[in-house]
């Protein structure tokens, strides 16, 4: 049929392509490529810092004796090599995309390492952004990689979606900020995880709260937190509260997030 999809869970024709359980075959891994553990980082809204703790993560899997990937999936918004102070173009080897390479190691893969110029923007629909995903799964050379941290649009949109079925994941990590609106967004995103059979390893509360340092007391400046809450709820066993640090801001800014140690993240990406 012209009109066919291929998704025959949403299809009542009768027709002999039916298939009852089409089911989605995974993105195929390359040759030259084995990554062990792959986990998705998440958030429900944009806003919340979700880039920053990616890249915070794979630093501390990093010094933690682990090699180390990022793939960068906001293809619209993509962020990983600034963080990382990777500049120029991604290079290859005639059949495949070698990824980049931070400081200390971490292997990258971003749409802004493919673009002429890093401000460009990239005005594509749905399909073509969760094509590229693929690519980057399968189309490049991520070679010997102990775990992967893949660094999602926010929402619950195509292009997650499209991880979600295409590639591995062993679970996600999702990351929120205080508001009782976001907090309702973060359910979505648990419910849609659920649904995939994917399994929440951990939720991050970003922005939490602001410690003055000066007398060092706790100021909520965007409420009291609701991660306890929501983690009991899901059962969800790793969490983790970061405060308002202007020091991530400017490691982020500068290509400099490596040098960052963050107590309560590298307690996070232990238990991971």
């Amino acid at each position: 049929m012209s009109e066919c999809n291929f998704d025959c869970g949403s299809c009542s024709a009768d027709c002999s392509e039916r298939q009852e359980n089409p089911g989605i075959e995974k993105a195929p891994m390359n040759s030259l490529s084995d990554v062990r553990k792959v986990i998705g980082v998440v958030s429900g809204k944009g806003g919340v810092g979700k880039s920053s703790i990616t890249s915070l993560l794979a630093a501390a899997a990093q010094r933690q004796g682990k090699k180390v990937a990022v793939l960068d999936a906001d293809i619209t918004g993509p962020s990983i090599p600034k963080a990382f102070g990777i500049k120029g173009n991604a290079q290859g080897n005639g059949e495949m995309i070698l990824p980049a390479v931070s400081e200390t190691g971490i292997k990258a893969m971003s749409i802004n390492l493919l673009l002429e110029n890093d401000t460009d923007p990239v005005v594509w629909r749905g399909p073509i952004l969760g094509g590229v995903v693929q690519q980057f799964w399968s189309d490049v050379a991520w070679g010997d990689v102990d775990v992967m941290f893949v660094d999602m649009p926010p929402g619950t949109g195509d292009v997650v979606l499209t991880v979600f079925q295409t590639l591995p994941l062993d679970g996600i990590v999702i990351v929120t900020s205080p508001q009782d609106l976001v907090s309702m967004i973060v359910e979505k995103a648990v419910k849609m995880a659920d649904m995939m059979d994917i399994p929440v390893l951990g939720i991050v509360e970003n922005m939490s709260y602001f410690q003055c340092p000066d007398c060092g007391k706790k100021h909520k400046i965007f409420g009291d937190s609701h991660i306890t809450a929501i983690a009991e709820k899901y059962g969800i066993a790793h969490t983790a509260e970061l405060p308002l640090d202007q020091e991530i801001a400017k490691a982020c800014d500068e290509g400099k997030i490596e040098t960052v140690q963050c107590p309560e993240i590298e307690k996070l990406a232990e238990e991971l």
